[in-house]
């Protein structure tokens, strides 16, 4: 076999970045790496990123974006993986730099690779996705910090995502009360059914005078947004409470004083599970497999590698609701 399928970025010749489906030469992917046959992969922020030319996440193009794969191994120079082992590939550089996981084939380093977890599916790993990971380290930095269901309501920012999503189930899952902060006004209903107990409105949320401090009404939250809804939060911790930050959907600015940290005692989690050490990866799919192993088909769609394209253009446009799965074999 000589080519295979993938979706391929391209800068053309006007500025403007398309992505598409091609046949790719096997010469692309690089041979001293473990060859891996993709099963499944998903859509994600960075990949609508990486899609539209963004050099902060790809810097050379023409590129493969992906930063999910699952699939079998077909050959490992390292001989650390077995041709046929299922894996898992999320983060590192897969989809960055590396050509990533919106292929039939990918080829990646061993130490990058975790073993699809027993009793996990493919499917279902791709349900979890870089998203699912990176919830469930939030939650058990939250749950490693103290926070528990009896303290009060857990605060979720970008409720509609992927991330969202998936830590209100999880969070719901382990008998947690979730308020969740959200600009998407229509799919108040649809997060009512996903079990969340308050809902409130994201500007209706920042519209107060900004204060050094305000009332006490988060035990704790999961963070996407960033910027002043990050600040707002902090400021309206319990005492001892903490913010688990795994985004900065709308700002990198932290526009706040030091009063939340040293008065109120306010703790923030730091969360970035693309570069965690494997160890850690594995610790957090192993309870994605077990003890927090929770449905995920009433936030999940599964769709064609032909069909990404469009679905990344909703994700970057903020149209996009839940986790999209892409079936990578026919």
């Amino acid at each position: 076999m000589d080519f295979f399928n993938a979706l391929w970025t391209s800068e053309m010749p006007d500025g403007h970045f398309e992505t598409s489906l091609q046949a790719i030469p096997f010469h692309t992917l690089r041979s001293d790496r473990v060859l891996i046959q993709v099963s499944y992969s998903s859509l994600n922020y960075k990949d609508a990123l990486s899609a539209n030319g963004h050099k902060g996440i790809t810097r050379d193009f023409p590129h493969i974006p992906g930063i999910d794969a699952v699939g079998k191994v077909i050959q490992d120079p390292s001989q650390t993986y077995a041709p046929g082992q299922e894996v898992i590939v999320t983060g590192f550089d897969l989809g960055m730099n590396t050509h990533g996981g919106l292929a039939e084939y990918i080829a990646v380093p061993a130490n990058w690779i975790i073993p699809l977890p027993h009793g996990m599916s493919a499917l279902k790993a791709m349900q979890w996705g870089t998203a699912g990971l990176t919830a469930g380290m939030a939650l058990a930095a939250l749950w490693h910090h103290g926070v528990r269901p009896n303290q009060g309501e857990i605060g979720v920012t970008g409720a509609t995502g992927g991330l969202g999503l998936i830590s209100i189930l999880l969070l719901k899952h382990l008998g947690f009360q979730v308020a969740a902060i959200t600009g998407k006004m229509d799919q108040y209903e649809f997060l009512k059914q996903m079990g969340v107990d308050r809902i409130i409105d994201r500007e209706e949320f920042l519209s107060e005078k900004p204060r050094a401090l305000y009332p006490m009404q988060f035990a704790g939250a999961i963070d996407v947004v960033g910027g002043e809804v990050l600040s707002k939060i902090i400021k309206s911790l319990h005492f001892g409470g903490a913010v688990s930050a795994c985004g900065m959907a709308s700002s990198v600015e932290l526009p706040m004083q030091i009063y939340p940290f040293i008065l109120r005692g306010a703790n923030l989690l730091g969360i970035y599970s693309a570069d965690s050490p494997l160890e850690k990866k594995q610790e957090i799919w192993d309870k994605l497999a077990n003890d927090w192993n929770i449905p995920l088909e009433a936030i999940s769609r599964t769709i064609t590698l032909k069909e990404a394209p469009a679905f990344l253009t909703k994700i970057r446009e903020g149209n996009h609701i839940g986790r999209t799965v892409v079936r990578i074999k026919p």
